[in-house]
């Protein structure tokens, strides 16, 4: 799986070995290595589905429920990505993760200009409420739960979700949705960002108030570590920025007058799970245990469910590569084991044509059945937590907590997460994070099979999805055809009263709902907080 370094000899035989969170491996590990680091049977491990939860969430683990699958679909038009749901749901997948292109995800409307050529490339196009419809055709909205990666503008997104829901006669109390939601680390690591920091923090913070209120099997927000991973954090510095934005998110909403209590067991995760085998094995379970610990100790949560450190592990784009694409396979297969071996409830991988292009439906299957084999053929689901008891695996299950502990309080020297991504602190840090890390496998530090080492001369053809230009007037057409049909004075009426909401920092979510039943469109909600809020001036990172 790469990323670590490994200094060797003139023979070849490693000398040492250092993680990517700076964690020196030893050749050999005994009792006397849990004993060095404090390592305590009850307080570190304990039994399975008990706190601190280091093992499993619950006591059966994978034995009493394999983990989800939930692979990344959409493209193109909402008619073909209906088509790809239906197709991946009857090869056995069990939820949805929705991909949505850049407009969509920029709040902008398929005929503005600042959308040529962007339309449906990296996602499934969203206009209006018609879009869902159609996407969501003979989806059974009550079985099938629906991942939103949608951050920037999710108010609007799930607010259209429950819309589409209903109308197709599913009540809002049954319907599971999860919203990505997370700006914080858009604005670190991704830059799918609109909104200045404080008014967009805000916004994160009426989707969780309103589905606290309006949608019980909903989880707001997916706080996304992932993103920054990518970006070039460390995987320490991965869980410590997820767990710094989810407390920024946590205070805004208490500053609601809601106690923890009530919506930290609706928090999810997406986490990485690109990186060598036995570290991502560690920060999963150490995350976990952290997790439950500072619910406990710093908010006062007690609920045994709420302290879950629920989500999704998976992804891996990072380690993927254009050279000997095959190879992603391999890494994809790994990936998968180190995210079961870390107890995840849901995965979904990276395609192994995902570096180059959208998968493939060849592609995407084949993630899929490499998940399906880890639970059915390879016995991931045998025992729970097999690598319990390791002395390797416990001692850098404690070191990987301490680092993250560490990390968290480097960004609390920054004056915490929103100073540190206002000021562009965090930024900084990741964007040379990143830097060094290519020079790591520019110079062989870091050694990435098929592209500085065992490299083959010649680069064979892979398969592309191509721009769909007509695909993307098909979209725009039926846009125009929407505003026309539809009844403009009651579209006027609901934005103005979506404007005033705003203006008056009252929750959105609300008239959104009202908005998307009148077929407001996606650019136009957007537009309107665009108009109240501004647009957010990224700060220099160099």
């Amino acid at each position: 799986m790469g990323v670590a370094r490994y200094i060797k000899d003139e023979k070849d035989a490693i000398k040492e070995t250092i993680y990517q969170s700076g964690i020196s491996v030893k050749p050999v590990y005994g009792p006397e290595d849990l004993e060095a680091v404090g390592f305590d049977y009850q307080k570190d491990l304990g039994m399975p589905g008990g706190f601190p939860f280091t093992r499993s969430l619950h006591p059966q683990g994978y034995r009493s429920r394999a983990w989800t699958t939930r692979q990344y679909t959409g493209f193109g038009t909402p008619e073909e990505t209906n088509q790809r749901f239906k197709w991946m749901i009857s090869h056995g997948q069990t939820g949805l993760n929705v991909a949505f292109d850049l407009p969509t995800q920029m709040g902008l409307d398929s005929d503005d200009p600042r959308a040529e050529g962007e339309v449906g490339r990296v996602g499934m196009a969203v206009d209006s409420l018609r879009d869902f419809e159609i996407a969501f055709q003979d989806i059974p909205f009550d079985r099938i739960g629906s991942g939103l990666t949608i951050n920037a503008n999710a108010t609007v997104l799930l607010a259209m979700y429950q819309v589409v829901a209903e109308k197709f006669g599913y009540a809002k109390d049954k319907i599971s949705a999860t919203p990505q939601n997370d700006i914080l680390k858009e604005m670190i690591g991704r830059g799918a960002w609109i909104f200045p920091v404080e008014p967009a923090v805000r916004l994160v913070g009426d989707c969780i108030e309103y589905s606290v209120k309006e949608l019980p099997r909903c989880n707001p927000v997916s706080v996304c570590g992932y993103h920054i991973r990518e970006s070039g954090a460390t995987p320490a510095q991965e869980i410590a920025c997820a767990f710094e934005i989810a407390k920024t998110y946590i205070e805004n909403v208490m500053a609601r007058g809601i106690k923890p209590e009530a919506f930290v067991g609706r928090f999810s995760f997406n986490l990485n799970v690109f990186g060598n085998l036995w570290e991502q094995t560690a920060k999963f379970r150490a995350a976990r245990k952290l997790w439950a610990k500072m619910l406990k100790e710093e908010y006062g949560v007690h609920d045994k469910k709420k302290l879950f450190l629920r989500g999704l592990f998976g992804g891996g784009g990072s380690g993927l590569t254009k050279d000997q694409p095959e190879n992603n396979i391999i890494r994809g297969a790994y990936y998968a084991l180190a995210a079961a071996l870390g107890g995840a409830q849901t995965t979904a991988l990276c395609s192994f044509d995902e570096a180059y292009t959208i998968p493939t439906s060849r592609a995407a299957l084949l993630s899929l059945r490499t998940l399906e084999i880890l639970m059915e053929e390879v016995g991931l689901r045998d025992t729970v937590d097999p690598l319990a008891g390791s002395y390797f695996v416990e001692t850098l299950t404690k070191q990987m907590e301490e680092k993250i502990l560490e990390e968290m309080k480097q960004i609390q020297k920054m004056g915490g997460m929103l100073r540190a991504v206002a000021t562009g602190a965090i930024q900084r840090e990741v964007t040379r994070q990143a830097y060094e890390f290519e020079k790591g496998i520019q110079n062989k530090e870091i050694i990435k099979v098929g592209v500085n080492k065992y490299i083959e001369g010649d680069h064979p053809e892979v398969e592309r999805h191509e721009y769909n230009e007509a695909g993307a007037q098909k979209q725009i057409a039926s846009l125009k055809l929407l505003r026309k049909k539809r009844d403009q004075q009651q579209v006027s009426l609901m934005l103005k009263k979506l404007e005033q909401t705003a203006k008056r920092k009252q929750n959105v979510m609300p008239v959104l709902v009202d908005c998307c039943k009148v077929y407001a469109t996606v650019g136009e909600m957007t537009g309107v907080f665009r108009g109240v809020f501004g647009q957010w001036k990224e700060p220099g990172i160099f």
